[in-house]
């Protein structure tokens, strides 16, 4: 390649990384002002909600995208730091006799989220593929018949409510505009986390095992050791989303770490693509925007039909999600616009 056409793509590549870097400020802009000209629906029970979908998502989007393993064991550890929560805080109900302030209580809920995480690190860490699908599944059922049958402590099937969330600046975290930017400050930096990881070294080696583990551990690496701490590492960010899911709901039930809760962050991933940490966020707003009108948008006892469906048209028009169909849309905008490409045109008869 010419030192010309070599300086021209530096240049494409330069805009490109500005003008990225321009929606994405304008995002955020946009994300800030929302409850300003939204009404308090929008803000709380479909923004807030979707951004603690999708960081429950970007855990496994992490795992998956970095890892080359995908989990469906997530809902795991966001259940333990929810049910932590629950049991520990003062106005929970019904009230365990060990509690504590919500500021140590929390910080409680994620060291046994992180725990969780590397616990089902370590018991898939042989696996891959349809074999880590079936442990981790394995996991998340005996999760949520052990939440379900224990009634000494975790109320059995009713489970435990009236879990306010903490004051903060003495105004109570629930409040709409205070929730709502709490959670959007969380979200961004879970996000902001997982792509330093991903540039730091535990994120190269991951990719590196992700792509040839034999390599990987003849360069000298442990890839079993890479492995669980990746797991938990997203058993930490999913513990996080647990915790806004507990504050969300007022409380916590076996409901929250079923089955359907699996598969639902399942479907968010690959809905919004496995192959970006932005993906879980804009595949848990599509998941949320479904969920809450397809019962008004259709059949009231088929809404789920209609969430398979637009589910099933997304893999099938684009099978790495959203973020797949901005890839290669992006793609071919900057193949028009290179000036190779226009130069090859040109000379053409």
């Amino acid at each position: 390649m010419s030192d010309a056409a070599s300086t021209s793509t530096t240049e494409v590549v330069g805009r490109s990384f500005a003008l990225s870097s321009l929606i994405t400020s304008a995002v955020l802009i946009a994300l800030v002002t929302l409850p300003a000209v939204l009404p308090e629906f929008w803000t709380v029970n479909i923004f807030v909600r979707a951004m603690i979908f999708g960081i429950v998502a970007l855990s496994l989007t992490f795992l998956a995208h970095y890892g080359g393993f995908i989990s469906l064991a997530q809902m795991v550890p966001a259940g333990v730091a929810g049910y932590t929560i629950a049991v520990t805080v003062p106005d929970a109900i019904p009230a365990n006799g060990f509690q504590l302030p919500y500021g140590p209580a929390v910080a409680l809920a994620l060291v046994l989220s992180t725990v969780a995480g590397l616990t089902i690190g370590a018991v898939a860490v042989r696996t891959r593929e349809i074999y880590l699908l079936m442990i981790t599944l394995a996991i998340a059922v005996s999760f949520y018949f052990f939440v379900q049958a224990n009634v000494e402590f975790l109320n059995g099937y009713e489970g435990i409510r009236n879990v306010m969330g903490p004051d903060i600046l003495s105004v109570p975290l629930r409040t709409p505009a205070i929730f709502y930017h709490a959670v959007l400050a969380v979200s961004v930096a879970l996000y902001a986390l997982v792509i330093y990881v991903s540039r730091a070294p535990l994120g190269l080696v991951l990719q590196g095992i992700r792509d040839n583990p034999r390599r990987i551990s003849a360069l000298g690496f442990n890839v079993a050791l890479h492995r669980i701490v990746a797991f938990g590492l997203a058993g930490f960010i999913a513990g996080v989303g647990g915790v806004l899911l507990t504050f969300y709901n007022i409380g916590i039930s076996p409901g929250t770490v079923s089955t359907h809760a699996t598969i639902s962050i399942l479907i968010i991933a690959v809905i919004g693509g496995l192959g970006h940490p932005i993906g879980a966020f804009i595949g848990a707003f599509i998941f949320t925007i479904f969920d809450t009108f397809a019962a008004d948008i259709y059949d009231r006892d088929r809404f789920n039909t209609l969430i398979g469906a637009v589910f099933l048209t997304i893999v099938v028009a684009s099978p790495d999600g959203i973020i797949g169909l901005i890839k290669r849309g992006n793609a071919l905008l900057a193949r028009d616009r290179s000036p190779v490409s226009r130069s090859q045109t040109s000379i053409a008869p």
